[in-house]
């Protein structure tokens, strides 16, 4: 069994809820395959660079899967042909984080800075 990291990208219209729901169908389709889902983070609703099938904002997940190359390979035939996914990539890793992604962690820093200054500049 190898380690996998797998991000998509949802359509703009989804709710939050439709979206976990479509984690958890995409989770009992892996689990179904033989594989194990270490982790999964929903980074949010993020804009897109350009639009995707006429898209401007996606639904950004993440899973951490540890499966074999048939699993995977599956998983993603079944991805392309789901019309809710925009686009998705899956890359082998040697190790999962342990922690939170960098995409939540930048997040967090960011919000952390406390509230902006308004009002003219002196």
């Amino acid at each position: 069994m190898s380690k996998y990291e797998s991000v998509y990208i949802a359509r703009q219209d989804f709710s939050t809820a439709q979206v976990e729901a479509l984690n958890e169908k995409l989770n009992e389709t892996l689990v179904g395959l033989g594989a194990t889902v270490a982790k999964t983070e929903y980074w949010g609703l993020r804009s897109l660079t350009y639009r995707v099938k006429k898209n401007r904002k996606g639904h950004y997940t993440l899973f951490q899967i540890d499966a074999d190359k048939d699993a995977i390979a599956e998983y993603e035939r079944q991805m392309r042909f789901n019309e809710d996914v925009l686009r998705q990539m899956t890359v082998k890793v040697d190790a999962f984080e342990e922690e939170q992604s960098a995409i939540l962690r930048n997040r967090d820093e960011r919000g952390s800075r406390g509230p902006r200054r308004s009002g003219p500049r002196q």
